[in-house]
């Protein structure tokens, strides 16, 4: 399998997801600015969206997305614990938080990277980021993980985009669960293999 990714983008959730599974991966570095591979390849003609994920498989089968990406790795190593079964409650109250993260966390970060993006437009999505971040505290309020006792998918992708808030200027003081579940998350080995990998640490 290929992962093709950016240092830091959303990326860092599959990878993340690749090595709590344990499987045989090839990272591939495409630039979410030149949009070219490090051998000068046009990452568009891979991926005409342009953007990180994307996973590659051994008979050439790409798969697009994020949250679809997590759950596949996650299906691959059942025994790691990364998913629910299919088909069972537990299972959709996962895709409930990737929704949740995709749509109202990741997606409300967009515009804090958007250098046209005015400041009264950023202002309103910290305002909003702030509002779902204290409403993550109350969920994290009993847990050790967002599914409970076992690190899952949605902790990897959450882990991701959580770290984009200290240099957007998303403010997340006084979130006490918040900031303690996420050094839980980054003193995993994989999590600090994969920060590792991307160069995103020493």
């Amino acid at each position: 399998m290929k992962l093709y990714y950016s240092p830091g983008a959303c990326s860092l959730s599959p990878h993340i997801a690749l090595r709590e599974a344990g499987l045989a991966f090839e990272p591939v570095l495409a630039s979410t600015k030149s949009h070219k591979l490090q051998d000068g390849t046009d990452y568009y003609g891979i991926n005409p969206l342009g953007y990180v994920p994307m996973l590659e498989l051994d008979d050439g089968t790409r798969l697009r997305e994020g949250p679809a990406i997590l759950q596949y790795i996650a299906d691959l190593a059942p025994t790691k614990n990364l998913a629910p079964a299919n088909g069972t409650m537990p299972r959709y109250r996962l895709q409930e938080w990737l929704t949740f993260i995709g749509t109202e966390i990741h997606k409300s970060f967009s515009p804090l990277f958007n250098p046209g993006m005015p400041d009264e437009g950023k202002n309103i999505s910290k305002t909003k980021l702030r509002s779902r971040y204290e409403w993550l505290d109350g969920q994290l309020a009993d847990k050790e993980f967002l599914m409970g006792e076992h690190f899952s998918v949605a902790d990897g992708y959450l882990f991701t985009v959580t770290n984009w808030a200290k240099p957007t200027g998303v403010d997340l003081s006084g979130l006490e669960n918040v900031n303690a579940w996420h050094a839980r998350i980054a003193a995993r080995p994989a999590v600090q293999d994969a920060l590792k990998a991307e160069g995103l640490t020493k």
